[in-house]
């Protein structure tokens, strides 16, 4: 192996292990920031729990201990992922800002806020669904046959059973648009693949919801609108690239 093949393979080398350590830096910030949140949500559970718990008729019942600590834990979870949410996205970016056009780097920052934005969304979305269609209609069985009594740790787990998938299909308009400008995705591509789509955010639907036909369509109409917003953002940003790339091929020739 000549000398200059070697400097080479030794610069490749370098460069891998700088991007390894690199990542690892980020990681422990984003590590960082989560344990933050996470604090902060422990010391201020007994207020997000009183939240929750003011819009249900219901008295929720603690049947061991151990009920009480999860949602303690699940309390401080759920701020410390909402409030990572942006960090991450934010390291994601300036790990993958030097492969970036000066333009990419501009337009996918812009993406940063829409991404916690529709989160939460997403998330307001899902519980909004769950207090006033899932639980008013899984209570309408009941018609006085049972004493009703639910406990904190199956409310809860339900709850976020519903809510979080909805928080993560609201992200669809972004990741759409993300995916698109890197030249990752295409609109063609998802209007390809719709008849697919649908049928996964249906099967969403009535995985999140229960066996009623009138409320899984209630819960999908809204995420196949989500799939077609996200197509037509996909184009706006797909005719952008491309009248980006004949500006550029101009001014070259």
């Amino acid at each position: 192996m000549s000398e200059d093949q070697q400097q080479i393979d030794t610069e490749k080398e370098m460069n891998l292990v700088g991007h390894l350590s690199e990542l690892r830096n980020r990681l422990i910030v984003t590590a960082v920031f989560f344990i933050v949140f996470f604090i902060a949500g422990f010391i201020y559970v007994k207020d997000i729990y009183w939240f929750f718990v003011n819009d249900i008729d219901l008295e929720l019942t603690a049947i061991s201990p151990t009920e009480i600590i999860w949602i303690y834990f699940s309390m401080a979870g759920l701020v410390a992922i909402i409030g990572t949410i942006p960090v991450l996205a934010y390291e994601i970016w300036a790990f993958i800002k030097p492969g970036l056009t000066p333009h990419e780097r501009k337009a996918s920052l812009s993406y940063i806020p829409a991404l916690f934005l529709l989160f939460i969304l997403g998330l307001a979305f899902g519980y909004f669904i769950f207090i006033h269609l899932i639980m008013p209609f899984l209570l309408s069985l009941n018609d006085g046959m049972f004493n009703i009594m639910f406990t904190v740790d199956r409310y809860f787990k339900f709850l976020l059973r519903v809510t979080f998938p909805f928080a993560l299909l609201f992200e669809l308009p972004i990741i759409a648009m993300f995916l698109t400008s890197l030249g990752i995705l295409t609109p063609d591509f998802m209007v390809k693949n719709r008849k697919y789509a649908y049928f996964v955010l249906i099967v969403v639907g009535v995985l999140i919801t229960p066996p009623d036909f009138i409320l899984q369509i209630v819960v999908a109409v809204p995420l196949i609108i989500l799939y077609e917003i996200s197509i037509q953002l996909s184009k706006i940003v797909y005719r952008k690239k491309l009248k980006k790339h004949e500006e550029f091929m101009q001014d070259e020739s």
